[in-house]
């Protein structure tokens, strides 16, 4: 790991018997205003594991504590000396377990995009760029080495366009590490489609349609001129991509996410439209919606955004807040929402409908002297989804700058107009030129640019995966192993076409598991619908974050006291998992 050489002292807080003498000989002393002695050390001596002794919360906590004498007896099972080993035994075996698991891990895979030599299919936004909206190779070479060395002055290195206004979205995330479940770079997955593969097209000819339908309400997919072009379109791709209905690409399955619940039901959660209790208040889920605008439809303003310029142009938004009801609806919620919000509100929805809700197994479900709450109740459930959902990030950052670094679907578009214009071949496929959603771009805006919800376009972070997904799929499985995934929502509801008002839902029943399923997949394909995202980039990035909340499941199921059976749930691939004992097991 790399360490800098900055000089800073710093003081350690120290008990007058062990703390202090420990560095004394380590780093010298320094004389305070008060003319007494305080250790001193380098943030240097740190970083280079100098032996120096550095009191720790414990030793903290006794030198604040007053020399009276004790009036109650500390009723423990155990005395201090065989909880401080327990304490450390399971911080061991969790570690250990993470190290051996990750002994077994395959090296992981990445496709060959980056083998081009002009760095066509790699991401690149901020860097400088040519008249055609190439990378000057040289500077993609910077951001390389930064990667490769994690030297934080490399990255400072790395240099930017001359009208950048924009930063590169913290690359250095990548190297970070978590002192919970699994690390960052023990994570997995499949590599990212390659810029000129079948798949990769039928994925942008998705992405074209979820544009070109932005404004049609969820409710009218079924009777849509539009919709029912872009079936016929995408049915005609030799990679079809997403849920399919014998076969075909359906109204029903159109935009939809892949797992069980996704199809049932209306195309929106009831995590995201039903009332919120938060505390003394009540949250209708109630949002702003953009006016009917697409943003970067023209080549210079495309050219200047990757340059990491700031838009011209801003959006503007209808009179009145409203429920969820359309792409571009969704498209801006995920566009402004705070990083666990659908989640934290998910779990204060299924929290108001009482005890019935919790996991079956949950122990407190049968105790009749005590109640959860901070083990194994809804302070910890708001904790833990909570935690899940920054800890995710790790991982998605580690596979997005160190390891895929994806082309956003606005770049491959731009390559797609200077291929069909005649300035370039960049190789991408006749299915995805000749397709009838590039025709009706090309019909309404003159060109095969992908329209973006967002004046600025895409983060300023590689595709692969998406981090809204990423965090998507960690938060809602945590929320499916603490609650009871067949819970039948009461009262369902959906939202009116034009998002005014929320009508009483009589189709199927809608079961919690279900519908959180459908909550991350509303967000991770929000995202796609305003432009920024592959669907890969979603459906992966939910499976990831997966990886993440099941690995810090298994370490909190080494922490408690209760007579507890484990947590159970089922993942997006539609498998049972029994996560107990610091393990994770098929059911």
């Amino acid at each position: 790991m790399h360490s800098k050489s900055s000089e800073k002292t710093v003081a350690p807080v120290s008990s007058d018997s062990a703390a202090g003498s420990a560095t004394g000989s380590a780093a010298g002393s320094a004389t305070g205003t008060d003319g007494g002695s305080s250790t001193v050390f380098s943030r240097r001596d740190l970083l280079r594991g100098a032996s120096v002794a550095v009191a720790s919360g414990p030793a903290v906590a006794a030198a604040m504590l007053s020399s009276s004498p004790a009036h109650a007896e500390v009723l423990t099972p155990t005395g201090p000396g065989a909880r401080r080993t327990d304490a450390f035994t399971i911080r061991r075996d969790a570690a250990r377990a993470h190290r051996e698991a990750s002994k077994l891990l395959p090296p992981q895979p990445t496709n060959s995009d980056e083998s081009f030599t002009d760095y066509r299919a790699s991401f690149t936004k901020c860097l400088p760029h040519d008249a055609n909206g190439e990378v000057d190779p040289v500077a993609y070479d910077e951001l390389r080495a930064a990667l490769l060395s994690g030297d934080p002055d490399d990255f400072e290195a790395i240099t930017l366009d001359t009208v950048s206004a924009r930063r590169l979205a913290n690359p250095q995330a990548a190297l970070a590490f978590s002192m919970t479940g699994l690390d960052a770079h023990s994570s997995r997955m499949p590599p990212a489609p390659e810029m000129c593969s079948l798949e990769t097209a039928a994925e942008m000819g998705e992405l074209y349609w979820a544009a070109l339908t932005r404004d049609v309400p969820f409710r009218e997919f079924s009777t849509n001129t539009t919709v029912a072009a872009a079936l016929a379109d995408l049915n005609a791709f030799s990679e079809t991509v997403g849920p399919m209905e014998s076969g075909q690409v359906t109204a029903n399955t159109f935009l939809r996410g892949e797992t069980p619940g996704d199809l049932t039901g209306p195309y929106i959660s009831q995590f995201l439209w039903k009332p919120v209790p938060f505390g003394p208040a009540t949250i209708e889920q109630r949002y702003s919606v953009p006016t009917a605008v697409d943003f970067m439809t023209d080549f210079a303003s495309w050219l200047d955004i990757q340059r990491g310029a700031n838009p011209t142009s801003s959006l503007a938004f209808e009179a009145d807040q409203r429920y969820i009801s359309s792409g571009r609806a969704l498209g801006e919620y995920v566009h402004v929402d705070v990083l666990y919000q659908a989640y934290l509100f998910g779990a204060l929805i299924a929290l108001g409908y009482g005890g019935g809700v919790l996991a079956p197994g949950n122990p407190y479900l049968s105790t009749t002297k005590q109640s959860a709450g901070i083990t194994l109740g809804g302070a910890e459930i708001l904790d833990l989804v909570t935690k899940v959902a920054n800890l995710s990030l790790k991982p998605a950052w580690f596979q997005k700058w160190s390891v895929h670094r994806r082309l956003r679907p606005e770049v491959y578009a731009g390559r797609l107009m200077l291929q069909m214009d005649g300035t370039k071949n960049y190789g991408l496929p006749a299915e995805i030129v000749n397709s009838a959603g590039v025709s009706a771009a090309m019909t309404s805006q003159g060109n095969p640019l992908l329209s973006q919800a967002y004046p600025e376009g895409s983060p300023t972070h590689p595709a692969y995966p998406a981090g809204h997904a990423v965090v998507a799929g960690a938060c809602c499985t945590v929320l499916k192993a603490v609650f009871n995934e067949d819970f039948i929502f009461p009262d369902p509801v959906q939202a009116t076409a034009d998002g005014q008002a929320l009508e009483t839902w009589t189709g199927a029943d809608l079961t919690l598991g279900g519908e959180l399923n459908k909550l991350a997949a509303n967000v991770s394909l929000g995202r796609d619908t305003a432009g920024v995202h592959y669907r890969s980039d979603g459906i992966e990035g939910l499976k990831l974050g997966e990886q993440v909340a099941l690995s810090m499941l298994a370490d909190e199921t080494r922490t408690y006291n209760e007579d507890f059976g484990g947590y159970e749930l089922t993942t997006f691939d539609g498998d049972a998992l029994l996560i107990a004992d610091g393990a994770i097991y098929p059911i």
